[in-house]
């Protein structure tokens, strides 16, 4: 079992900056790779990936924006969001990948404001 507690969401004005923060606790060992999801009304989409070797994919609509980074000493993983935009707005989640399944944080919301 892993779980997974996301903080760092909440109102930012168009153009700013927000840093989310996923916590990993339980069979750390078996996570292969973490990953940040989206959802907004009538969209879901995977904003960024980490995988164990550190192989990073980014979403094509936050690519040059956001940034994924992990600090292992505190099985705790980030997503860096810079330049916001309206259509940014959402309920972010957290998504570990394990052989054989996955798990997911309760999400937080992000919303960005004109």
């Amino acid at each position: 079992q892993v779980q997974l507690v996301e903080s760092g969401g909440g109102l930012v004005q168009a153009g700013g900056s927000l840093r989310l923060s996923c916590a990993a606790s339980g069979s750390i060992f078996s996570i292969n790779a973490m990953a940040w999801h989206r959802q907004a009304p009538g969209k879901r989409e995977l904003v960024a990936i980490i995988t164990t070797d550190g192989t990073i994919h980014y979403g094509n609509s936050v690519k040059g924006r956001f940034t994924i980074s992990r600090d292992n000493a505190k099985d705790t993983v980030y997503l860096q969001m810079n330049s916001l935009k309206l259509e940014d707005t959402a309920v972010y989640y957290c998504n570990a990948i394990v052989t054989g399944g996955e798990y997911w944080g309760q999400g937080t919301q992000v919303t960005v404001s004109s």
